[in-house]
C-alpha cells in the first residue's frame, strides 16, 4: 500500500498514476478541502482517503510515503512516518523510475523556471519530443510519456529535500539567494537542498559565478565576464550589450534577444551549456533564443503604446526580483516608472528603496504597503492608488518614452487572486489603453 500526503497538484497526478496502474494507494490531507478534492472526486481516485487531522492509523499496511512538497518535514505525519522507518520519497523520485528518456534537472532561487522553458523550446526546435514538466506548471507524473525523448524538469528544493534516488544525465543550479527560510532552519540548509541535485547528475552543469557551487566538480561551466578555459559558454559585456561565445566564437548579443537583463543572458547561457551537454544544435539553440519570448508576469514585455514600453513582472513578489527587473530595464531605458506594492513581505526593502531612488523616473504605488512605502520612496514623482486601472492610467501620464513596469516586489494576495491574476490585470488594462 503506497500512502499519497497532500491531494494539491503533485498529489492528484500520483494518484492519478497509481489508479491507472492499479497500484492500491491511499491518500490524505490535513486540510478538510483540499484544493483538488473536487477533481479527485470525479477521477473516482479517492477509494481510500482521508481529510483532517493526521492520524498515525494513516500508516497501517503502508509501505512507502510519496510526499507532496508543500508539506514541511516539522509535520507529525513525516515525524511518526520516520519513527516507523516507512520509506518517505517525492514525486520526482517516483517519476525517475518510470522515465525512459534523458532527464535534464534545473534547481535555483531564481530563474529555474526561464532556463527550464527555454531549453525545453530549444530541444522542440530541434526536433526533439521534449516534455517541459516539474515545478514549473505541469506535474512530472502527468507528463510521463513512452514518446519523449528527453525530460526537461525544474525541481524545487522541496522536492530535492524528499528525493533519495534519482537519474539525472545533467543538471545546474542557476543562483542561490536566501528564499524559504520559513521552511529552512537555516540558509546553510537551504543552500545545502539545492547542493543536493549535483549528486543525482551523470555530467554537473557549473555556473562559475556561483561562488556556492565552487567546490563541485563540474563537468560543463558557463559564466560572465569570465576567462578560463573550462567554460563552454561566456558572456562579455561591451558597454550596454552582453556578447554570448562559444570557445572563443561569437554566437548572439543581448540586442537580438526580446528578454532584457544579465539575468536573461545568465539564464541563456545555462540553457545553452545544458543543451549542449544533450547533443542540441548549436545554430537551432541560438535561433530559439531569438524567438524566445520569455516566461508570463516574468519581465514579459507586454506592448508598444505611444513609444512608451510596457514590462509585466507580476511574478516579482520579493524584493530581489523586482531590483532584478529595474536593473535589467534600467540598462536599456533612460526613462523608467514602476509600479509596485501590495502585501509587503518579511524582509528588508531599504536596497530596493534606495534601487528606486536613483534609477526611476516615476513610482505608481498599490496594495496594502502603498502608503508605508511613499514614505521610503524619494523618486521625482510618486503617487499612491487604489486600482491597477488608475496605477495603468496613472504611469501612462507620467511617461513620455521609456517603459512602464510592473514589478511589484509583494504578495498579489490583497487586490487579486494571485499574481497570474495581477498581471492580466495589468495588460488587460494595457493593451485596452486604459
Amino acid at each position: 500500500m503506497k500512502l499519497i500526503l497532500g491531494l494539491g497538484i503533485t498529489g492528484l497526478s500520483v494518484a492519478r498514476f497509481f489508479f491507472k496502474k492499479d497500484i492500491s494507494f491511499r491518500i490524505a490531507d490535513s486540510r478538510q478541502e483540499p484544493p483538488m478534492l473536487d477533481i479527485a472526486e470525479k477521477e473516482s481516485v479517492l477509494s481510500d482517503s482521508h481529510f483532517g487531522e493526521w492520524s498515525k492509523s494513516l500508516l497501517e499496511g503502508v509501505t512507502e510515503i510519496i510526499i507532496s512538497p508543500g508539506i514541511a518535514e516539522a509535520e507529525s505525519i513525516v515525524d511518526w512516518s520516520r519513527q516507523q522507518s516507512v520509506p518517505i520519497i517525492s514525486d520526482i523520485e517516483l517519476f525517475g523510475r518510470y522515465a525512459k528518456a534523458p532527464i535534464i534537472g534545473i534547481t535555483g532561487s531564481n530563474g529555474k523556471s526561464t532556463v527550464t522553458q527555454l531549453l525545453g523550446e530549444m530541444a522542440i526546435a530541434d526536433g526533439k519530443n521534449a516534455v517541459i514538466c516539474g515545478n514549473i506548471g505541469k506535474p512530472v507524473m502527468d507528463s510521463l510519456s513512452d514518446e519523449a525523448e528527453l525530460y526537461v524538469v525544474e525541481l524545487s528544493s522541496y522536492q530535492l529535500d524528499y528525493t533519495n534516488k534519482l537519474s539525472l544525465l545533467t543538471g545546474v543550479i542557476t543562483n542561490i539567494t536566501p528564499d524559504h527560510l520559513d521552511r529552512y532552519s537555516s540558509f546553510s540548509d537551504y543552500i545545502s537542498s539545492k547542493l543536493s541535485i549535483y549528486k543525482y547528475c551523470q555530467f554537473s552543469t557549473v555556473n562559475m559565478d556561483l561562488d556556492l557551487a565552487n567546490d563541485v566538480d563540474g563537468d560543463n561551466y558557463y559564466g560572465i565576464e569570465l576567462n578560463n578555459s573550462r567554460c563552454d559558454f561566456v558572456a562579455k559585456k561591451n558597454g550596454s550589450t552582453y556578447e554570448v561565445f562559444h570557445k572563443g566564437i561569437s554566437l548572439i548579443t543581448s540586442n537580438d534577444l526580446v528578454v532584457v537583463g544579465k539575468h536573461n543572458i545568465e539564464n541563456l547561457l545555462a540553457a545553452l551549456t545544458l543543451g549542449y551537454r544533450f547533443g542540441l544544435s548549436l545554430k537551432v539553440m541560438i535561433q530559439a533564443a531569438i524567438d524566445f519570448k520569455g516566461l508570463e508576469h516574468r519581465l514579459e514585455f507586454v506592448s508598444t503604446r505611444n513609444n512608451v514600453d510596457y514590462y509585466n513582472d507580476s511574478k516579482s513578489t520579493n524584493a530581489i526580483s523586482t531590483k532584478t527587473a529595474i536593473n535589467a530595464l534600467f540598462e536599456k531605458y533612460n526613462n523608467l516608472t514602476l509600479i509596485a506594492g501590495g502585501i509587503s513581505k518579511k524582509e528588508d526593502y531599504s536596497e530596493l528603496f534606495q534601487l528606486i531612488n536613483e534609477k526611476v523616473s516615476a513610482v505608481v504605488l498599490i496594495g496594502q504597503c502603498r502608503n508605508d512605502f511613499s514614505k521610503q520612496i524619494t523618486a521625482p514623482h510618486v503617487e499612491v492608488v487604489e486600482s491597477m486601472k488608475k496605477a495603468v492610467s496613472m504611469a501612462t501620464s507620467m511617461t513620455e518614452g521609456g517603459a512602464v513596469l510592473l514589478s511589484p516586489g509583494c504578495a498579489s494576495f490583497d487586490m487579486f487572486v494571485d499574481f497570474n491574476d495581477r498581471g492580466e490585470t495589468f495588460k488587460r488594462h494595457v493593451l485596452e489603453g486604459i
